[in-house]
């Protein structure tokens, strides 16, 4: 029946039943769940609502999913259901540069933005380094951020509207500038919990006048954190100030060629846009900062070629730990940027226990860590280490008051977690909203909240 009726609305062509179809959208990244009962590419919001409405009528849940690039379990399927792809829908709909804003589809990549934009002398701010494939849609579902969001923000601050699907099938449009709440910012990183978004109104940038990026050097990554604190101390906040140890920049040089010292113990790359008449002055203050903090060399990429060979290095770097081990796990916590030296010596002792080799490449101007844990995945031994070595990272960074999600969401994987940081009320608040929108829990279940929570509120109550 659930076959046929979703044939019937939306064509042979856009609806999946095959086994060797459906094992596809059954994994992201790192995640594998359950094969899916049907997976269908819709077209259109009036198509996506129509899916909605037959899963509803079936009783199958339903898993939005952009790119499947996540690395939590976000766009899993935990129970069958019907997975919703929107690799169709990825246009540019609307475009006006004069308001410097567009209105884009879920499924568009998020790169391909910038790329539709770039002849006005726009850009979409943004930039996540898995941004070449990630959508938009995506992006939105998990709030994501990226290296430059020290200055610019994340997706939430670039979201000026969105266009939803609720659970019913019924669609519904928010803007930030309506008065009440903002149900804008509430949607964006709520994993498909709380509606299906099927286009989004988001805020475009001016391209800057100049970019500037600078590479220092450092013995360790203790005085590389210092230097950080010490630039956001004085005042200084550069688009960008992004880190990678010893282990990371080796393989990094070797994958790319990009200009990475590897005799070092840590390098600190950092960007700042602004005005050209700025950037001399910037530069001595942030070299200054550096060297008085350890720095034992100060590069300034010259050509566009060479920032861009940089750029390419730093967002290329997991790819790159392909010359350390077969296989790796991507962590993602947050610390205050204070206590970075403490999370790192932290991150390191806990591999040094576990005996695993681990490469780190982060964001250091918000803190954001991604410590890349190797190992084969061929061994079990190993892949039980790297289990309990995550998440002992996790625990670490709440004991120094952080968070067990940066950027890449809660997902499947990490809402256990959620009991360390957030107390039952908590949950239980966070849960009543999540009911006021999905009360059958029907949108991406078993997402976000964890499992056999004590309070009723947050159990999922389905008809």
């Amino acid at each position: 029946m659930l076959h046929e009726r979703l044939i019937d609305a939306l064509g042979a062509d856009a609806v999946k039943t095959a086994p060797e179809d459906l094992a596809v959208y059954a994994f992201d990244a790192y995640t594998t769940g359950r094969l899916p009962a049907a997976v269908v590419l819709p077209r259109s919001t009036q198509e996506v609502s129509a899916a909605v409405r037959i899963a509803r009528d079936c009783g199958e849940p339903i898993v939005p999913r952009g790119a499947g690039t996540g690395l939590c379990g976000g766009a899993v399927p935990t129970e069958g259901g019907v997975v919703i792809s929107f690799a169709r829908m990825n246009r540019v709909l609307a475009f006006d540069p004069a308001r410097r804003r567009a209105r884009v589809q879920p499924g568009l990549i998020n790169l391909d933005l910038s790329r539709h934009v770039a002849a006005s002398g726009l850009f979409y701010a943004p930039d996540p380094s898995s941004q070449k494939i990630s959508t938009i849609g995506g992006n939105v579902a998990t709030n994501a951020g990226g290296p430059h969001c020290l200055s610019y923000g994340t997706t939430v601050n670039h979201v000026l509207g969105l266009e939803v699907v609720d659970e019913r099938g019924d669609v519904f449009h928010t803007d930030v500038d309506e008065l009440g709440y903002d149900l804008t910012a509430a949607l964006v990183g709520s994993e498909g919990t709380l509606g299906i978004v099927t286009a989004a109104w988001v805020r475009l940038m001016r391209v800057p006048e100049a970019v500037r990026v600078w590479l220092a050097t450092f013995p360790d990554v203790e005085s590389a954190s210092d230097a950080v604190s010490a630039i956001v101390a004085a005042g200084i906040v550069p688009t960008a100030l992004e880190m990678m140890d010893r282990i990371a920049a080796q393989a990094v040089e070797a994958a790319f060629h990009a200009g990475y010292p590897t005799d070092c113990g840590a390098v600190l790359l950092i960007e700042n846009a602004g005005f050209e008449d700025d950037m001399n002055a910037c530069e001595s203050a942030l070299a200054r900062i550096a060297r008085e903090r350890g720095a034992t060399s100060w590069r300034t990429a010259r050509t566009q070629a060479e920032r861009d060979a940089l750029w390419a290095g730093r967002k290329g770097a997991a790819g790159a730990m392909g010359r350390i081990s077969p296989n790796y796990y991507l962590q993602d916590v947050c610390v205050r940027r204070s206590t970075l030296p403490k999370a790192l010596h932290a991150v390191d002792e806990i591999a040094r226990t576990y005996g695993i080799t681990v490469a780190n490449v982060f964001h250091a101007g918000d803190g954001n860590l991604h410590p890349m844990l190797c190992y084969d995945k061929r061994d079990r031994t190993q892949v039980q280490a790297v289990i309990e070595s995550g998440n002992e990272i996790l625990r670490a960074a709440i004991a120094l008051g952080g968070t067990v999600s940066g950027e890449h969401g809660i997902g499947f994987e990490k809402r256990e977690a959620m009991t360390e940081v957030y107390s039952t009320a908590d949950l239980a608040t966070m849960a009543r909203v999540r009911d006021v929108f999905d009360p059958a829990r029907a949108l991406n279940p078993e997402k976000i909240f964890p499992s056999g929570a004590a309070c009723p509120e947050v159990k999922p109550q389905r008809p």
